[in-house]
């Protein structure tokens, strides 16, 4: 997939938190994973509601692209592909052609499902709506979409206007 570097600030290896969710649906489904990110692989572990489960795949600084396959133990996979954006790593899951839906992920020490984390200081724009605005310009069909979706149920409003939405978590 590209170039790496073990120690790049943006696949940091450790503790990371986030959720995915379900095509169409604003619920909400936490992880907990952790990862190591060394040269172009990626690989972990990892609970959620569904159970416990293994990560393989790969991932490029150059590119900021990454997959990877999620195994829950004794039962199905799950292909997850996104970019890291930010200090999130951000996509689509596919189980087949049955299934899909959004991600979104980071490193548990820039905080829970608050999306705090994602404003700098210095920052007038929201580092959040530059990357989503990327993707839009960038990704295949279906994943900007989850990902604007993903990020209003982050932040908890139902559009880019900023009208609030009633979201489970």
């Amino acid at each position: 997939m590209g170039s790496t570097a073990d120690n790049d600030p943006g696949f940091p290896s450790g503790a990371w938190v986030g959720f995915y969710t379900y095509y169409a649906r604003d619920i909400r489904h936490r992880m907990e994973l952790h990862l190591t990110f060394e040269r172009s692989a990626v690989r972990g572990d990892g609970i959620d509601d569904v159970g416990k489960f293994t990560i393989q795949g790969r991932y490029a600084t150059d590119t900021r692209e990454c997959h990877w396959q999620k195994s829950y133990l004794g039962s199905h996979q799950v292909f997850y592909r996104g970019a890291q954006r930010g200090r999130m790593i951000a996509g689509r899951w596919e189980i087949g052609t049955s299934m899909s839906g959004s991600f979104c992920i980071w490193p548990r020490a820039f905080g829970e499902l608050t999306g705090e984390f994602f404003v700098e200081e210095e920052e007038a724009e929201s580092p959040v709506s530059d990357a989503l605005a990327e993707a839009v310009r960038t990704s295949k069909a279906g994943v900007a979409n989850d990902l604007l979706n993903g990020a209003a149920i982050l932040f908890g409003f139902a559009d880019r206007g900023g009208h609030a939405g009633q979201h489970d978590a």
